[in-house]
Parts: C-alpha cells; sequence; structure tokens
C-alpha cells in the first residue's frame, strides 16, 4: 500500500467548539443563502455566451430550474469538478460542502423562497478576461464556416499579427468562438525574423486530414520562411479542452514568453466536433504583456500518446472489457510542477497519477473515480510541487468499453484502437500533459496563484 503525503493537518480548536457544529439553516432563502452559492460557483458557465444551456443569474432563472438545481447538485453532478479532492487540492476548485447541497435541498423544499430582496448580493459581474485587460487580441481574420454534416474537423490555422517591437509576454488567453463545437485546441507561436516579409501571405487555413502531411498542411498555409526553410517556434503558448478550464496564470517570473515583432499563432490542431446544424467559429487570442522577461519559462511534459512514455499494454481495447493502462517515466532532475492535465476519450472510466520518490513515498497528483469526456481541466496546483530526481510519474488508466458505459459511441462495442495518435473522439488516447519548472530551493512554498 502506497503512503499518501501532503494530508491536511489537523486543525487545532478549543474543545468546546470541537464538541458542537453550527445547525444547518432549515429555512434558506435566496437572496441570503443560496445566492452566493449559484453566483460563485455555477453563473461562471451559466450565463450567455458560455457553455451552460441556461443563465443562472437572477432569482426567477434559478427558481425556474430549482428541482433540477437540487437534484445535480446531490448527486454531485454539478458544479463539474472531476478531480476528487480528498486527493489532491487545486487552484480554482468549486466543489460544494455538504452543507451547501443540504441548503440548497431545504430550500426548494420549502418552496424556494426569494428572501429579503435587501440582502441579495449583486449580481456577479464577469470581465471579458480572465487576467484583465489585453493589451494585443489575435483574431482569426474571417468567421470559419463548419458545415451541418455531422463529421469531426481538424484544421491548421495561422494567425498573423505584427507589434511595432518586440514585448515580453506573461500571459495568453485563448477564447473560443464556439464553445459547443470545439473539443480540444493547441497553440503555438510562430517566430519570424528577416526571413519572412509577409507573415499574411497565403491562406490562413487548410483541413489538416485533407492531405498526408502535417509538413503538406504548413506548405498550404505558406508558413515557412522565404527561403523555405522553418522559422522559430514557441510551442504550446494556450491550450482548451471540453469544460474550457485552461491553465491558470501563473505569478509573476513564472512561466511567459518573447513575442517578436512579426509571427504568427498556429492553432495547429483544433479540432470541431461534429455538428448537425451549419454553424461557425470566429476565436481569437488575448495577450498580455509585460516588461520582465521570463525568469522562469515553463516546460512541458507529455506521457502516453504521442508522448515520451509507452503505454502498457498498447492501447488497444477489446469490446466488452474493462481494461486498464499504464504509463510512466522517471525524472532526471528535480523539478517543480506547475499543472497537469490528464486526458482519455469516450470510453474512460477512471484516471490516476501519482509520482513515486526514491525514498518510497508517494505524491498524489491527481485522482479522477468517474471520467467524464466532457469536463477536461488543466489542474494547476495551488503550490508548486516538487518532484525529487529519480522519481517515477505515473499514470494509471481504466478504460471502459461495454455496453454498460453510456458513453461508448459504438453500439454493440467493438475493438477500439490508440496506438496511432488519432485525435477523433471515437477514438482513445491516454495522456497526462505536465508543466512545470526546473526546481529551485524553496518552491515548495510558492504560491501559484496569480491574483
Amino acid at each position: 500500500m502506497r503512503k499518501i503525503f501532503g494530508a491536511v493537518l489537523p486543525c487545532l480548536f478549543l474543545f468546546s467548539s470541537c464538541s458542537r457544529t453550527n445547525p444547518i439553516k432549515a429555512n434558506p432563502t435566496f437572496s441570503e443563502d443560496i445566492a452566493p452559492i449559484v453566483f460563485t460557483n455555477c453563473a461562471p458557465c451559466h450565463r450567455p455566451g458560455e457553455a451552460g444551456p441556461f443563465s443562472l443569474l437572477t432569482y426567477d432563472d434559478v427558481k425556474n430550474k430549482a428541482k433540477t438545481i437540487a437534484a445535480v447538485t446531490q448527486a454531485r453532478y454539478m458544479p463539474p469538478w472531476p478531480a476528487d479532492p480528498s486527493y489532491s487540492h487545486f487552484l480554482r476548485e468549486r466543489v460544494l460542502t455538504d452543507e451547501q447541497i443540504t441548503l440548497i435541498k431545504n430550500w426548494v423544499v420549502n418552496g424556494a423562497p426569494a428572501g429579503d430582496p435587501s440582502k441579495l448580493p449583486p449580481q456577479p459581474q464577469f470581465p471579458p478576461s480572465s487576467f484583465g485587460k489585453p493589451d494585443l487580441v489575435v483574431k482569426m481574420r474571417e468567421p470559419l464556416r463548419i458545415p451541418g454534416d455531422n463529421k469531426d474537423r481538424f484544421m491548421v490555422i495561422k494567425i498573423p499579427y505584427e507589434i511595432p517591437e518586440e514585448r515580453f509576454v506573461r500571459a495568453i488567453e485563448f477564447v473560443p468562438g464556439n464553445r459547443k463545437l470545439i473539443h480540444h485546441m493547441n497553440a503555438h507561436i510562430v517566430q519570424y525574423e528577416d526571413k519572412k516579409k509577409d507573415a499574411a501571405q497565403g491562406p490562413y487555413i487548410v483541413d489538416r486530414e485533407s492531405l498526408k502531411t502535417l509538413e503538406q498542411s504548413y506548405d498550404a498555409i505558406h508558413l515557412l520562411n522565404d527561403d523555405g526553410s522553418y522559422p522559430d517556434l514557441t510551442p504550446s503558448v494556450a491550450n482548451y479542452l471540453p469544460g474550457g478550464v485552461s491553465p491558470a496564470g501563473y505569478p509573476d517570473g513564472i512561466g511567459g514568453w518573447k513575442l517578436n515583432k512579426r509571427g504568427a499563432f498556429l492553432m495547429r490542431d483544433i479540432h470541431y466536433g461534429p455538428s448537425p446544424v451549419d454553424t461557425e467559429d470566429q476565436s481569437y487570442f488575448n495577450v498580455f504583456f509585460t516588461d520582465k522577461p521570463p525568469a522562469r519559462p515553463a516546460l512541458e511534459m507529455q506521457l502516453g500518446t504521442l508522448g515520451i512514455s509507452e503505454i502498457i499494454p498498447p492501447l488497444i481495447i477489446p469490446p466488452n472489457v474493462v481494461k486498464t493502462f499504464t504509463t510512466k517515466t522517471v525524472v532526471d532532475q528535480d523539478i517543480s510542477l506547475l499543472t497537469v492535465n490528464p486526458h482519455m476519450h469516450l470510453l474512460g472510466k477512471s484516471y490516476e497519477a501519482f509520482a513515486a520518490t526514491p525514498d518510497g513515498k508517494t505524491i498524489p497528483l491527481v485522482k479522477i473515480p468517474k471520467w467524464d469526456f466532457r469536463w477536461q481541466y488543466f489542474y494547476t496546483f495551488p503550490k508548486m510541487v516538487k518532484i525529487p530526481r529519480g522519481s517515477t510519474i505515473a499514470a494509471i488508466g481504466i478504460f471502459d468499453n461495454t455496453a454498460n458505459n453510456p458513453n461508448n459511441p459504438n453500439s454493440p462495442p467493438k475493438e477500439v484502437i490508440g496506438t496511432n495518435g488519432s485525435m477523433r473522439v471515437t477514438d482513445e488516447m491516454f495522456q497526462l500533459i505536465i508543466k512545470y519548472v526546473p526546481y529551485q530551493q524553496g518552491d515548495e512554498n510558492v504560491s501559484l496563484s496569480a491574483q
């Protein structure tokens, strides 16, 4: 049995305060009790333009969905937070307490009273960006038309930019133009020098599957320098997955990039899921400058599919079985973890990642007891997590290819292969993506909150 570290230290209370608990309010009201819960945990997604199918910004909004809200919170289906909070903690957690869930239940049972309007907190305001006003907005030149033919689309898109002078960048935020359709997006920066006269030259988009190789896609959008050489590439500056929770911005001095005067944002693989109706997308990037050069640029490590470590056994899932797979790597230096991103597709059942140190300790990273393809987050730790040199970072994924899996795309189940790196939803992937920096003394005490 592994010894789990990082358990929460017992709180020290006077005996008298430990011997009694505050009773849960039997007659809660919206103004005093329910609105603070909903505005904090539900409204960020349940508002116009976001992923939630209806708004939860007013008393009437919430009352109309009261029974549904009570049911999904009691089932802990909403608010969505797949990671097990008893295993590890992360920034921006949205996990309701037992007391909050009971308050919602009591409120619904009692007829969902509004309460005193003077005690209603102000309706939440959501700035257009998580990081404030952007210094630069880089937007797709025109909307991409997506036919309603129920087909996956894998596109390569470049968005040129030009600025008066080189700048340092503290954060880059991807803003999807069609949250309901974009399955994933990985963005890089193409840094042009004098070898490229016109970054905007040529078409800006190509269907990746219409060509045999990624290199042909680059040629099609005129990505290369004028002499045919490859420009410098700054990898993985922004990412997006179902659920829409991207990596949190890191504090000053951690992460960041340099932006040349001329270049392009390259969405090397943006995946649009099937749509039954004609629609469009015009996504963009918010860029935030800083006068400070990156002191500790973030690095990335990817285990499993398309990564540095093999999957054992090979990711082939026969029909009518539940099968376990592992992937692992040994780190060759002390590192400090910033963010982890587990990734599977529709057959995923559960996921666990941890680090085993040379002296026999186990460092829990992330555990997802009930995998849900629709909610895949980039989990940023509250503080850096030191992984000593010689430690093994491992991930364990369980896949359910039976008829009991309600998300199984095949009926009846059929063999699913995940060995070819396909990103199609109906194929499988098993990855652990880690953002980290080389360890420095005291990193364990460095908060990763950018606030």
